[in-house]
């Protein structure tokens, strides 16, 4: 069979083709960050409420940027075959214009490996804490946009979305 070399191998599946963490223990330890962003489309109702602080359960914003760090840390326990890391830092801002809830994830860390997933984690987690702290003033909220923005440091090098190589 005629193997085309030009096809990317998957890097978390073995020789016999199942499902494996990737050994990591060979790598240089290099400083690494990496930026996510993502969106909740909300109601007018819900915007005015988050703009008002009225919302039953505490503050929307504070709460789901909390929640977005803790995800982060939590990362490797949740991403199966995920490398748990030690973060050095993590920062979520989130901002509401019109009726768009804006969400920015950074992460950075000393590693061997990358830290992509923790700054999408922590935009996916921060949107599903505004889902579940406004679901009882607008059950039509969407996430969406979720996606890796820049990474750097490691092997691959520097990426940022709409550069190409």
């Amino acid at each position: 069979m005629n193997k085309d070399t030009t096809t990317p191998k998957l890097t978390h599946m073995n020789e016999h083709g199942h499902a494996s963490m990737v050994d990591v223990s060979d790598k240089p330890i290099t400083q690494r960050g990496a930026v996510a962003e993502g969106r909740v489309q909300i109601s007018q109702e819900l915007a005015d409420r988050i703009n008002a602080n009225d919302i039953a359960k505490g503050n929307l914003i504070d709460v789901a940027r909390l929640a977005g760090i803790m995800g982060a840390k939590k990362t490797g326990e949740l991403i199966p075959l995920c490398h748990p890391l030690g973060l050095d830092s993590v920062a979520v801002e989130i901002e509401l214009i019109g009726t768009t809830m804006h969400i920015q994830a950074s992460a950075k860390c000393c590693g061997r490996t990358g830290i992509e997933m923790e700054a999408l984690t922590a935009v996916s987690i921060a949107a599903l804490t505004i889902i579940d702290m406004g679901k009882a003033v607008d059950k039509t909220m969407v996430i969406e946009g979720i996606r890796l923005i820049e990474k750097w440091g490691g092997r691959s090098g520097h990426f940022k979305a709409g550069e190409s190589k």
